[in-house]
């Protein structure tokens, strides 16, 4: 084997470990999928600190616009002022809330629950 062929050869082997190590260093980043999430893995005492997930639909996001356009974004739906979601229809689009209806039976949606709450906890002291 000539010279040049020993230098190509080297930097070919060079070039290959090199290749290695930064596919392994990849591999080490990704998740594996067959693991389970790491909520199957909260005790008791951990599920005690989580709050509870709120029932019923979720407002995400409102937008009404200037010429009158009024959407909410409803557990990830969007939702126009008059249409239906999950068989109730937007009746009212407000800046932090909305109102579904349902036959008789009206639910509001707030788009920050909890400082609604905190709100009215305030405005009673």
């Amino acid at each position: 084997m000539d010279e040049t062929m020993k230098r190509a050869v080297k930097r070919g082997l060079s070039l290959l470990c090199v290749c290695a190590v930064w596919h392994g260093a990849a591999l080490a980043q990704l998740a594996d999928p067959t693991r389970p999430p790491p909520e199957a893995r909260l005790t008791a005492a951990d599920l005690a600190d989580v709050p509870p997930t709120p029932a019923g639909p979720q407002l995400q996001s409102v937008l009404i616009g200037s010429n009158g356009r009024q959407v909410a974004v409803i557990d990830g739906q969007t939702v126009r002022k008059g249409e239906k979601i999950n068989g109730a229809v937007l009746v009212d689009v407000r800046k932090n809330q909305v109102v579904l209806q349902k036959g008789k039976n009206k639910q509001v949606l707030t788009l920050f629950p909890d400082d609604a709450k905190n709100d009215a906890k305030k405005a009673a002291h």
